[in-house]
């Protein structure tokens, strides 16, 4: 990979490696190493706009102020002068490498995602009783479609559990909508 386009900060900056470039400042301490979002990587045949498999590690060497800008207010014939200075707070970082490395690093954060997952819901199925399966994992949007094909005790266990647990208030209004609904037809 010839350079890189990444992104710090909410700004863009083409690196290549071993370079050194000012930021703004990073909650990182001296020494630490960052992975920042690759947003395109090109120098080699065609660019890759974000590519998943290619990482931009980057060492951070300090801290620093940027120099110093000076304002000046002034209206003339009134006496009005104020003067006001700036400093940027920067962080100076060299970007160490450029390359493949993404596939190793999602590998490794999945089993931590696998092993926190299994062990919430059966807590929450348990609590959701006689609900539709699954009724936890369910988005608002999932549960407005389906409202539709559970029968009235279903929807009255959902709704206990929405009012008691769950307390999201789109989840809620479809809910007691599908009750007023089948109370009326």
């Amino acid at each position: 990979m010839s350079y890189a386009i990444i992104s710090l900060g909410g700004k863009q900056y083409r690196v290549r490696e071993g370079e050194r470039l000012l930021v703004d400042r990073i909650a990182e301490e001296d020494g630490q190493t960052i992975t920042p979002p690759v947003l395109l990587v090109g120098g080699n045949g065609d660019p890759q706009i974000a590519p998943a498999n290619v990482v931009v590690t980057a060492k951070v060497l300090g801290q620093q102020r940027g120099p110093k800008i000076r304002i000046g207010k002034y209206k003339k014939r009134t006496g009005y002068k104020r003067h006001n200075g700036f400093r940027a707070a920067l962080t100076q970082i060299q970007i160490e490498s450029i390359g493949a490395g993404g596939a190793k690093r999602a590998a490794a954060a999945k089993p931590k995602v696998e092993a926190v997952a299994p062990a919430v819901p059966p807590q929450v199925v348990e609590s959701v009783g006689g609900a539709p399966a699954g009724y936890a994992d369910l988005t608002i949007a999932e549960i407005k479609a389906a409202v539709g094909s559970w029968d009235a005790a279903e929807i009255a266990e959902a709704l206990a559990y929405e009012q008691a647990h769950g307390k999201r208030k789109g989840a809620i209004a479809a809910l007691e909508a599908a009750v007023a609904s089948g109370t009326e037809g």
